[in-house]
């Protein structure tokens, strides 16, 4: 049976007509994505201001801020990037240089490799999920953020606040232990650290003049509460509902991204380097170390920037993770409730009040802000980087 040959004019024709409705549509989106941009930016730039980024959220919006979400996303973005970046791409060289030979361990290696693709494209949301059950609660096996099996990195202190507004310390070594009684001539410490000599007053005693004196001073029936300070690298498990959870959470997010765009980097360095360092006498991990790597370090870094710039736009799994909640200050250690950006953008986005649109739309800017910063970033890194292969 003879092929039936379509005419060269008709298949030019055909060609034509798709290209040009390939450019229409592209057109289209591009259009309506400016059109989003200009109204955000209309809408927004009138409350973008110091104010705006230095103050915190604040029920007035005239005086509300992002700044404790904007050092939440700075938490989450450090601590995400020191967990996700070693782990991908060592994960990439085991799976891409070091490939098993036996038959079993070929297959073992195709089925972890299917899986990662496969989470490449799972929604964020199913980390979320995954992150509260095994990052914050920990399946429930250590205990509860009120009653942690391990924590360190804390100190307790019983905080008494005196007649003339002073505040007296004094330290706690075993949490459980019932609230400190004031005793004439105990040691305490101010609120600055300074140690001092308890001065008990009893009820018919007057509140002493002198400041020096007066900064040491207790009634006997004064009444300390129980205060946890804690440092910045403050740990304990399970982790609850902090920075260190939110940070995790994110890393199962981007991390198959950070696998696949390391091994298409590894991939990308030609096979006669490997061979001619092999060939001089190299180990194969020396290769990697000294050849391999550094060749792909440009395409590893631009990937990992990428994978960094979709984790700080996530918000379905710190949804999961932190809630909507009013948090007007900063991150001070590993296990302190947080907000991010993109929460505090769903939070403003959902009021019924127009000004909290305007900041809503603020928010956005400073988020598209960032991420624009970051692939700018990616694509200076890889010109600056990239090294013609010899």
């Amino acid at each position: 049976m003879a092929e039936r040959r379509v005419p060269l004019a008709k298949r030019h024709r055909k060609d034509r007509i798709f290209r040009r409705g390939c450019q229409i549509i592209a057109s289209m989106s591009a259009g309506i994505l400016a059109i989003l941009l200009i109204a955000i930016v209309f809408e927004g730039v009138g409350a973008l201001n110091a104010n705006f980024l230095s103050g915190a959220p604040d029920p007035d919006p005239a005086v509300a801020g992002m700044f404790p979400a904007i050092m939440g996303s700075l938490w989450l973005l450090v601590l995400t990037m020191l967990v996700a970046l070693p782990l991908g791409v060592a994960a990439a060289i085991v799976l891409e240089e070091f490939r098993p030979k036996h038959k079993v361990l070929r297959k073992a290696h195709a089925f972890i490799q299917l899986n990662i693709t496969n989470l490449s494209g799972v929604p964020s949301v199913v980390f979320g999920i995954l992150g509260l059950t095994v990052f914050v609660s920990m399946f429930g096996l250590f205990g509860n953020e009120r009653d942690p099996l391990l924590e360190t990195g804390a100190t307790y202190v019983d905080q008494f606040y005196n007649q003339g507004d002073f505040i007296i310390e004094v330290p706690i070594d075993d949490p459980m232990a019932p609230e400190t009684v004031p005793v004439d001539g105990m040691t305490i410490y101010t609120y600055e650290g300074t140690a001092m000599e308890l001065n008990l007053l009893g009820d018919d005693d007057d509140w002493p003049e002198d400041e020096e004196i007066a900064m040491r001073s207790l009634y006997s029936w004064d009444l300390p509460g129980r205060n946890k300070e804690r440092n910045w690298w403050y740990f304990r498990l399970p982790f609850g509902r902090g920075v260190l959870a939110g940070a995790l959470t994110l890393m199962l997010v981007i991390l198959p991204i950070i696998i696949i765009s390391s091994q298409e980097a590894l991939r990308a360095v030609p096979s006669s380097l490997r061979q001619a360092s092999l060939g001089l006498g190299a180990t194969p991990w020396q290769t990697v170390r000294r050849v391999t790597l550094p060749a792909a370090f440009p395409g590893i870094l631009t990937g990992a920037i990428i994978a960094m710039s979709r984790a700080i736009g996530e918000a379905a799994p710190l949804l999961m993770i932190a809630g909507i909640v009013f948090i007007t200050r900063a991150p001070s250690n590993l296990m302190d409730d947080f907000t991010a950006m993109p929460l505090q953008i769903y939070n403003w986005a959902g009021r019924p009040q127009k000004e909290f649109h305007d900041l809503a739309a603020s928010g956005i800017i400073v988020l598209l802000t960032a991420l624009l910063l970051f692939n700018a970033i990616a694509v200076f890194l890889r010109q600056k980087l990239q090294k013609p292969l010899s």
